[in-house]
């Protein structure tokens, strides 16, 4: 299969826009070789997004139903872009016609549903992907080849934060993420996923942790049409909702290998427009990443002698494929766009050589165990162990 045929859903919203563009986008920089991606069909609810997806796509079908999509012989892979809630049964519906699924994150309500479509997926001998994009930078590969290669020593301790404001403000308008049944899992399947993500990705399983989630408004105005980052006057006649859903979660966690884990994540952080970091110290050395530097990893070894030892900035470069595949000299910086199209070009590439790539459903199941047991953890006031 040189050409896979993919309908996206949710296709009128941010992320359906997003991977709209990555598919049509990534021959551009990663050529053809390993196939391409046709968008044959865009899904949405929205009758006003009609015109607009037929710009988008011009050749595409238009569909009002995602179960238009999956039944449909002329789609091979089933992009999922859309909320929460509907994750699970459509990647299952889509796995059990035969297709094979690009499901945004998080995979499931539960690590329970996450298991069961990743066992499907190995019956029906499928492609999978989960949408956690941001280690598809390349910097986070030179991250995980020092930590392979032993450059840091054994890992000790990963300390990673996630946090928005965009739900700083308590006058902020309601939002279908802060819905407990359209998002059950609130900011942890959110945000703290792709915390969760860079944890699976460079350090390993997490075996145990303790959590404790909260909420920082207890309800907000709703403002009906609103698109996320909108922020509009109020007219003091709005009715008010209740957040049913986690606002922000410290968590403090056990991996398999013996290091500790620190983490904390929030949608109310207000100022923090989008900060995410993390560490990982060894024995022999550390790491440390900041996504206002998207390109940059600092590197402390106790290799260097005696009074010439501190963080050493490395800049990823056109030396790494993925990255000269954009751009010809280090420091330009990727961002989230970039890694989006990375992450079509890797699916593609999976589905045509029929070589599956990380985060697969598997991965998906071990975040979704994480994002389970915060949860869990927060209501049980009480460490949790992850089998």
């Amino acid at each position: 299969m040189s050409e896979v045929r993919v309908a996206v859903l949710g296709a009128s919203g941010w992320m359906g826009r997003v991977h709209t563009m990555a598919f049509q986008t990534f021959p551009h920089f990663f050529g053809n070789s390993f196939g391409t991606a046709r968008v044959t069909a865009l899904v949405s609810s929205n009758p006003n997004a009609v015109q607009e997806l037929a710009f988008r796509a011009p050749d595409a079908k238009i569909l009002k139903t995602w179960q238009e999509a999956v039944a449909d012989p002329e789609i091979d892979l089933i992009d999922i872009c859309l909320p929460d809630n509907l994750h699970y049964e459509v990647a299952k519906a889509a796995l059990l016609a035969g297709k094979h699924v690009f499901c945004e994150k998080p995979l499931a309500d539960t690590a329970a549903e996450a298991l069961e479509l990743a066992q499907i997926a190995r019956e029906k001998g499928v492609i999978t992907r989960v949408g956690h994009a941001f280690p598809r930078n390349p910097v986070h590969d030179r991250a995980k080849e020092i930590i392979e290669a032993g450059e840091i020593g054994e890992i000790t301790l990963f300390k990673g934060c996630q946090h928005v404001d965009m739900y700083g403000n308590p006058q902020t308008p309601y939002m279908w993420r802060a819905d407990g049944d359209l998002a059950p899992t609130g900011i942890v399947g959110d945000t703290g996923s792709h915390v969760f993500s860079f944890m699976d990705f460079l350090v390993g399983r997490v075996t145990s942790l303790i959590a404790d989630t909260y909420v920082v408004t207890d309800k907000r105005p709703v403002v009906e049409g609103l698109g996320l980052g909108e922020v509009p006057e109020l007219t003091g006649k709005e009715k008010w909702k209740p957040i049913t859903n986690p606002d922000g979660a410290n968590v403090l966690c056990h991996f398999a290998n013996g290091a500790r884990g620190m983490v904390d994540f929030s949608r109310t952080a207000t100022g923090r427009k989008f900060m995410q970091s993390y560490e990982v110290y060894g024995t022999k050395g550390s790491l440390a990443y900041n996504y206002d530097e998207l390109s940059r990893l600092r590197f402390y070894t106790n290799d260097d002698p005696t009074g010439r030892r501190g963080y050493r900035e490395i800049d990823v470069g056109p030396e790494h494929d993925t990255y000269g595949a954009f751009l010809p000299l280090p420091n330009f910086g990727l961002g989230y766009n970039e890694s989006k199209i990375i992450e079509a070009a890797e699916v593609i590439k999976s589905i045509t050589t029929g070589e599956p790539m990380w985060p697969t459903f598997d991965a998906g199941h071990r975040i979704c165990q994480i994002v389970d047991a915060c949860m869990s953890s927060s209501r049980l006031k009480r460490w949790v162990d992850i089998d």
